[in-house]
């Protein structure tokens, strides 16, 4: 393909309103650099494609004011890789998938193992246990070679990407909807940076272009599609896990789910796929498994056995019910008095167990 065509997708894929497969219809009129041409002359209807009226005169004035070159070599300047369908470096499951991209924006290495990947998702409104666990199941994963796929938002994605690097073993790999350029949330620069320094960021938008909400469930797809299993943490009954969870499903994609309390809504969703027959994944290797990296038989290694606790502690964190507990909550359930509750409390916070949270203690889902 000519630079000038190259140029003309990345131009189109900025269009007001564009996403994967009215982009699709402008690519396949024909050479993308007349389609270009014949947008700028005769607006979307006169290139044979139909937009309400509004969206006419958007893209009509973005035609005009963009240079198809000019924005290519941004990106270039930027060092935001452009890939299309056919390149090297174009993800051969995205390629063979039944609702492909036409184009892909990168940040990082593209060159990642696509035959060992896991998506891990989950909610934004996440707990300390459901945090832990991502976490853990990123560290363990990237540990066994398993690239971890995720969407780098707050909670659970973020949980699991800061794993995956704790561990950088496997090079993570996430899927943003916006442009490279726009951090989003921002609160996670930090983990995108760290994340396109180890491994790969991918999306089908442009520089600048904002998250808008109907982005979100195109990047879900993608999410899927890049990983060989899904992984549900914690997930209300609706949203964007469980959209992520049908792509996965249109995909022949193995789905499991994290286990959780009966009492959070925050597990709402992951244990509703369990009733409804999802496979349960109570740790890293039941995800190997899945991807066929090990067997049920396989032995832990001496890193992956638990922390010996005594009694007193095991019976206090046991008396957690996973919600966020005050010292008094726990010395009636389990039991003990305050002081031995303390002593306890100690001992689980060493042992990573627990997490604080103001007057109040939380399980960290480490066990």
């Amino acid at each position: 393909m000519s630079g000038d065509d190259r140029a003309a997708i990345v131009a189109m894929s900025g269009l007001p309103g564009v996403g994967h497969r009215r982009l699709r219809r402008l690519v396949d009129l024909g050479r993308p650099a007349d389609t270009w041409a014949a947008l700028d002359r005769r607006g979307p209807r006169g290139a044979g494609i139909e937009v309400d009226a509004s969206l006419d005169l958007r893209w009509a004035a973005h035609v005009r004011r963009v240079d198809p070159c000019e924005v290519l070599d941004a990106h270039r300047k930027a060092d935001v890789g452009v890939v299309l369908p056919g390149d090297p470096a174009f993800p051969s499951s995205l390629a063979h998938d039944h609702d492909p991209p036409s184009i892909l924006f990168h940040l990082g290495d593209p060159a990642t193992a696509e035959e060992h990947s896991a998506s891990i998702v989950g909610t934004r409104r996440s707990t300390g246990y459901g945090e832990g666990v991502a976490f853990d199941l990123g560290a363990a994963l990237s540990r066994a070679g398993v690239s971890v796929v995720s969407g780098l938002a707050l909670g659970i994605d973020g949980a699991a990407h800061a794993g995956a690097l704790s561990a950088p073993a496997a090079p993570p790999v996430a899927v943003v909807a916006c442009g490279l350029d726009v951090v989003y949330p921002r609160r996670n620069r930090e983990l995108w940076r760290a994340v396109a320094r180890h491994g790969v960021i991918w999306s089908e938008a442009p520089l600048g272009v904002a998250p808008e909400r109907w982005r979100f469930p195109l990047r879900n797809r993608l999410i899927a599609a890049l990983g060989r299993v899904l992984v549900v943490v914690e997930s209300g009954r609706a949203g964007g896990s469980m959209h992520t969870v049908r792509e996965a499903d249109d995909r022949g994609r193995t789905v499991m789910a994290v286990p959780g309390p009966v009492r959070s809504p925050a597990s709402l969703g992951s244990n509703q796929l369990l009733s409804e027959g999802c496979p349960p994944c109570r740790d890293h290797d039941d995800v190997l498994v899945a991807l066929g990296l090990a067997t049920e038989s396989d032995d832990l290694t001496t890193d992956d056995r638990p922390v010996a606790l005594s009694l007193t502690a095991a019976a206090v964190l046991d008396s957690f019910e996973w919600t966020r507990s005050t010292i008094d909550d726990l010395a009636r359930r389990s039991g003990c008095d305050v002081a031995t509750v303390s002593v306890a409390l100690s001992e689980l916070l060493e042992a990573g167990e627990i997490r604080p949270h103001g007057g109040l203690f939380e399980r960290c889902g480490r066990s």
